[in-house]
This record gives C-alpha cells, structure tokens and sequence, in this order.
C-alpha cells in the first residue's frame, strides 16, 4: 500500500533492539472495535468507494476499482463471434481452482458431458496458496451450531443465515470426503486429526496439512480430475457468457491463447468458479493471490444479469510479508498465530488479541504503523513484527516441524525465523463478497451457477480462516449436483449475445466511456513477450472515464 512518508523505527535500528522474550502481557484494548475499524480499516477509506450507475446492482456501494471494471464494455461482439467454432456439452465449469474441480467432479460423477475452461492451467488459483487449514466442527466440544454463531458474528451478522448453516452443517462430511479422494492432514499420535483454533473462532476447529492445505487439497483433486472424463481446457480463458431466449444462461465465449481464436461453447448449466480480485490490487495494496485473480467472474455474472452483494468489503490478511519488498504481500499463515506467536510493535510490546477476526488484527496493525509504532525500511514500508522467535523459545523445534513452507519463505527472504522476526504488514486477500446464490449455488440468472469466492453470503463483511476451503468443497459439490441435475430439463434455446446491446444503452446513457473493456483477464502490469501471443485477447484500451 502507498503509505506516504512512512514513520516508525528504522528495520535495522528495530532488529538490534529486538530481544526474544518467553512472554509478553497483552495490554487492554485502546479502541472499541467499531471505532479501531472504522479509522484505520481500508473498506472506511471514503475515497475508496462509489455508487454503480448501471446494472442490477445501480445504487449500490461499490470499491472504485471494482465499479470501473463492472461497468466497463464487453471484449467482443458480434463480428467477434462470425466463424467462430461452437461445441456443446452438458455443464461448463469456469474456474479450475478448488470450487471448479469439485463441481466438475460431482457433475461428471452424476453422468453430465462437462468441460472445464481456465484461465491458466488446471490448479493455478487462490486454492493452493490456502495455507492455514480448513474449518469442520469434528471435536466433542464443538458443534455445527458454534460454526454456524462464530461465522456470522465474525461476518458482522451481513451473512446469509440459510447458507451458513448450510456450510457449517457441512464441514464434517466434507473432510470425509476430501480424506475418501486421498487428502492428507495431519494427525495425532492416535492417528486422530489434529485441530488447531482459528481467529474469531470459540473452538478448535481448523484441520489442516503442515502449512500448506490448499496446495495438498489441490494436488488431489487434480489428479482426480486427470483421472476422468471430464474435458479439461488449460489457457482458456472466458470473455463473455452467452444468454439465451429465456433470459437465462446457456454457455460462454472462450477465448484460446493456444490457437487465438474464440470458441463457443454451448451449454445446458454454467458453474462460475474464477476466484477474487486481489490482482487489481485495491487501494495499492500488495496481494497474497494468484497472477489470475483479476475479478472476472463478477464481472460476467453482472453484464448478464446476476445480482452481486458486499461488493465495498474486502479481507486484508494481517501477516502479508513486507520486507523484502519484492517479496511483499506473500502469505504467512494465520496458523502460525493460532500457536500463539504474537505481533509486536516497534517497542516490543503486543497492541492486540492475535486471535481476533482478522479485520480487527489487520487494522490494528495499520493503526500501529500510521501512528509512528511501526518498523520502517530503507524503502520506506513499514509494517511490524512477527514474533517467530518468541514461539520458538516457548515451543522448540515448532516452526521446523509444522510451519515447513513459511521457513522456505525464511530461506528465500534470507531471514533466520528461528532468530529474527519477521516484518508484515496486511495484503489483498480475500473478496468477502460477490454473486448472490441460493443453497444450491444458482444465481438469478437461469442456469448460471456460482460457487466459491466469486460468490457471496456467506462470509459477511470479514471472513473467518479455514471457512474459504471448506466452502469451495462443500458448495463446489452442491453446484455440481444442481448443474448436473438442469441438464436432463433444458430444453434447447436461442443464443446469443444481446445484453451486451443492454449494457452498452446503459453505459452510454449513464456518460461512462465505452473505451474500457473488461473482463480484466490478467493485471494491469502483465508483459507478454509478443502482443500477438495475446491478441484473442483485445487487450484492454487503458483510458480515463470522465
């Protein structure tokens, strides 16, 4: 995040002051909850959001960046499409990250013909840099209920209720279906699954494989998607859902970067299951997500119709790395804190719960940093620290043994976390809201699905940890069954490509330039060797509205 002159200790004037302690007091809140979000939280920066002019959602408060790239023109039209190959199937999942590979699975399973179309390859998404763990209430202490009463309190009661009891009542069956397809976690001496306490969260809940979960949740499902019929179209990203005569949804333009041609694909069910938007990288802040998450989903939903919701909250994750600074914004885990390794400021001392919701830590830590009690370094980022050695004093040889992706990060940072800390700062994790779906995941549009975090309701205005994983299995899985389940009804239709005529009424009439073009597809900073390699692509006339 562009933070200004940043004031605070300078790095290496804090780490010869750093002494490693066994234990530090937590002192009392300086600031009532609301208060310490409200300020310091970047969802309250006032500048950062607008109305939408156009749309289902016109009126609604909206992140600037976000509102530009809902209410910009198509990619294509009709000319676009004259000659262009056209295939049919019976569910075409968008999105080969978690959420889409279990909705394609359990299709394929129920007998559908699907196609699963991605941007990158089959696994490049936000799944496999989930690291803390996945949440299910499997402990006797705990219940689907305590679930279902932490995620919507953590969620400042904006979720849905019917989806969260729908996840929550989930989560047990859905490690035991992730185990069935050969998912490893860890276990105890008993070889009972170990739990661990996420922030926000009254119980033990979250399971989990070493640090890295979503890479071991992703290695599985790969291969069980390698291993069955379903079509799977690697570097095949979507730049238009088709409509059909019955204001519905029935397929998608794919554009190919292989052979540079549109194809369409025909559909009886469409899954959206394209992720977030960290790579737009909202109000400069660096990002823990994958070079693919550019929003596009949302943006494809909204043209043809689909209501979207919270689309002002986002999650900054509290420990994104801030030095060194071509390694900012990567992730370290929230597990590590769910130990008990604590945040210090640049005078040693803790300033909040670690285990709070996450929207409470990371403003805490900006407040810290605005305030003059952070770090700074030579280029001038600021940020405060990660005790790693703290834990390590209390609990020897801990970071070795179940943190073995963040001593890597150590490795590459060219950071001893056995005997420094680390510097962090919140990053861009997480899009808490988005396409507005029912408990079988189908949006307002007719035959189009959403599943995963282009979807919203669940998670409010503040995700919890370990609730991300558990709903891409979980309501992957019920998408999949529905779309399945649409194909035996459809009956054939008209398609075409006329909301776009709608949406380019509504731009003009509104005085919003058509010169914006979107879906996004990949960042603002992408270089490609050749334009022509990209030239299916139309890439985006980068203009200035207004």
């Amino acid at each position: 995040m562009s933070q200004g002159t940043a004031v605070g200790t300078i790095y290496q004037q804090a780490l010869e002051d750093y002494v490693p302690l066994l234990e530090r007091p937590l002192p009392e809140p300086s600031l009532e909850t609301g208060k310490l979000l409200k300020q310091f939280h970047p969802d309250y920066i006032d500048s950062s959001r607008t109305r939408l002019e156009t749309g289902v959602n016109r009126g609604d408060s909206c992140h600037v960046q976000l509102a530009q790239i809902l209410q910009s023109d198509s990619r294509i039209n009709e000319a676009d499409l004259a000659g262009a190959a056209t295939i049919n199937t019976d569910v075409l999942v968008i999105g080969g990250g978690g959420a889409g590979c279990a909705a394609a699975l359990i299709a394929q399973q129920q007998g559908a013909h699907v196609i699963l179309a991605t941007k990158l390859r089959l696994g490049d998404s936000n799944t496999v840099m989930a690291e803390g763990g996945i949440q299910a209430s499997i402990n006797k202490e705990d219940s689907p209920q305590s679930h279902f009463d932490d995620t919507l309190k953590a969620g400042h009661h904006h979720g849905n209720p019917d989806l969260i009891a729908e996840l929550a009542m989930d989560g047990p069956d859905t490690i035991r279906w992730l185990i069935q397809q050969g998912m490893q976690f860890d276990l105890d001496e008993f070889g009972d699954l170990l739990t661990r306490r996420a922030g926000g969260t009254s119980a033990e809940r979250i399971c989990f494989y070493r640090d890295y979960t979503g890479l071991e949740m992703m290695r599985v499902l790969r291969e069980a998607v390698h291993n069955s019929n379903i079509d799977v179209w690697d570097y095949s990203p979507t730049v238009e859902l088709l409509g059909d005569d019955m204001k519905g949804c029935s397929g998608a333009v794919i554009s190919s970067l292989k052979t540079r041609k549109y194809i369409q694909v025909n559909a009886k069910a469409v899954v959206l299951a394209t992720g977030g938007i960290g790579r737009m990288h909202l109000n400069d802040f660096p990002t823990s997500n994958h070079f693919g998450a550019t929003g596009d989903g949302l943006v494809l939903a909204y043209r043809i119709g689909a209501a979207l919701r919270d689309l002002d909250s986002f999650q900054y994750h509290p420990t994104g790395l801030a030095h060194p600074y071509h390694l900012a914004g990567m992730l370290i885990t929230e597990g590590v804190r769910s130990c008990g390794t604590y945040l210090l400021n640049n005078k040693g001392e803790r300033f909040v719960d670690e285990l709070a919701a996450r929207d409470i830590v990371a403003a805490a830590i900006i407040r810290e940093c605005k305030e003059g009690r952070g770090i700074v370094t030579e280029d001038n980022q600021s940020g405060v620290w990660l005790d790693t050695p703290g834990i390590e004093l209390r609990q020897p040889g801990i970071l070795r043994k179940r943190f073995p992706k963040l001593m890597r990060l150590g490795d590459k940072a060219e950071i001893d976390i056995t005997q420094k800390p680390m510097l962090i700062y919140p990053t861009l994790h997480y899009q808490n809201g988005g396409i507005v779906i029912n408990e079988q995941c189908e949006t307002e549009v007719p035959g189009l699905f959403c599943v995963g975090e282009v979807s919203g309701g669940i998670h409010g205005k503040n995700r919890l940890m370990g609730n991300a994983l558990l709903e891409i299995i979980s309501f992957g899985r019920k998408a999949g069954l529905a779309a399945a389940k649409r194909r035996k009804n459809k009956r054939s239709s008209q398609l075409s490509i006329e909301h776009l005529n709608q949406l380019r009424r509504e731009l003009t009439t509104a005085e919003i330039s058509l010169d914006y073009q979107g879906p996004l597809l990949f960042p603002e900073y992408a270089k490609f060797d050749l334009d022509l390699d990209y030239v299916g692509l139309h890439r985006n006339r980068r203009s200035h509205r207004r």
